[in-house]
């Protein structure tokens, strides 16, 4: 106990970088830049590419506003090439270090594996903090610029409920862009019990709508009254019938009909957090386990980073004469399998399969049981 006692402390945190730490850290760099930009080029070239020059040859791309495209493209497959980056990087550095024998030099004169590799972690967690800041500020801006977050659409349909959960009102917008809302049905249920079937007392059409600070106001609306037999007993015009003038539900369900249509990407981290926040309120269940996957997705996809950076150095490693593809196609299939199957475990959140976290964390959890197995069995 007094030995342990004594070895804390006279513990030295010593942050010296060597001379071996600054070579396997340029020779990982510089080869993780070129796979990032051999990445970026195979992810862009067979469709944005050929997208973006057949719309400059049809003339509704200036080449400059083609050009202007393809570099807003970039941040999106940027996020995604980082890990692939790392990973390829320094499993093709370690591979050349294994087959010069440096590494068995190396280990020979007493460093071992996870002191050599040090460096390469560092630099993992660095580009897992630039990755993270890709897919929080880049991905968003470069969205926003490419006109993608304007909303708008079709088909928005929202139950304003009583506050015994039973329906009040169906909300159907047929269009709507960020100005206008246009095409209004309201079906204002009746508050009678039936055994069989849930009646309308009244059904209201408008062609537009306004949105206000505390209402939807309908412009030029026809009521069309329904008596408890189902029958529409008197049409009526109003120049203004209001609904959704509850607090700030005019607001919350306007927000809900715009980002109905946008796509994740357009999506800051704290815009994300206040959307699902809006999704759980409004009890869209499988809207909100997506978005809350998706979220979760933002925190875990940078660690990709460092997990990937100490699986290239594992598989990277090798006898001078050994098989050198196996460690190559391991790592391709890794990449491969990772980005395939996440819109499958973004299904499986959104359906209520697998909770939002258990979806998001799955690969990173087989991942880092990957790199247990690969150390074991080559008895690092």
């Amino acid at each position: 106990m007094q030995n342990a006692i004594s070895k804390i402390k006279n513990f030295k945190f010593d942050p010296k970088i060597t001379l071996l730490d600054k070579f396997v850290l340029s020779q990982v760099l510089g080869a993780t830049l070129v796979c990032l930009v051999l990445f970026i080029i195979v992810w862009i070239a067979p469709e944005t590419l050929f997208k973006i020059i057949k719309k400059i040859l049809r003339d509704t791309y200036t080449p400059i506003y083609g050009l202007k495209v393809l570099i807003l493209e970039i941040p999106k497959v940027l996020a995604k090439a980082i890990p692939v980056g790392i990973l390829l990087g320094s499993i093709f550095t370690f591979d050349r270090l294994s087959k010069n024998s440096e590494l068995s030099i190396l280990r020979g004169i007493g460093l071992s594996f996870n002191r050599i590799m040090a460096p390469v972690i560092v630099l993992g967690v660095v580009l897992s903090f630039f990755c993270y800041m890709v897919n929080d500020k880049l991905v968003p801006s470069a969205s926003q610029k490419l006109g993608e977050s304007r909303g708008g659409g079709s088909h928005f349909v929202y139950i304003v409920e009583n506050p015994d959960k039973t329906p009040k009102q169906n909300i159907i917008v047929s269009n709507f862009t960020p100005k206008e809302i246009y095409n209004i049905t309201v079906m204002n249920f009746s508050q009678e019990k039936y055994s069989d079937a849930t009646m309308f007392k009244s059904i209201v059409f408008a062609p537009l709508a306004k949105k206000t600070d505390n209402a939807w106001v309908l412009e030029d609306a026809l009521i069309y009254e329904i008596d408890d037999d189902g029958i529409y007993k008197k049409v009526l015009h109003q120049k203004n019938y209001p609904i959704l003038t509850q607090g700030k539900q005019a607001q919350e369900v306007f927000d809900l009909m715009l980002n109905n249509t946008r796509k994740e990407r357009v999506f800051t981290n704290h815009q994300i957090k206040s959307y699902t926040k809006l999704l759980k309120r409004a009890n869209f269940s499988d809207e909100y386990r997506y978005f809350k996957a998706k979220l979760y997705q933002r925190y875990l996809h940078p660690l990709t980073c460092i997990l990937f950076a100490i699986i290239g150095c594992l598989l990277g490693f090798a006898p001078p004469r050994s098989q050198r593809l196996i460690g190559f196609t391991i790592a391709v299939g890794m990449i491969f399998g990772y980005y395939i199957t996440l819109p499958f475990f973004d299904l499986l959140a959104q359906k209520g399969v697998l909770p939002p976290f258990i979806a998001a964390s799955f690969p990173i959890i087989l991942f880092i049981i990957s790199i247990f197995i690969i150390k074991k069995v080559k008895d690092l």
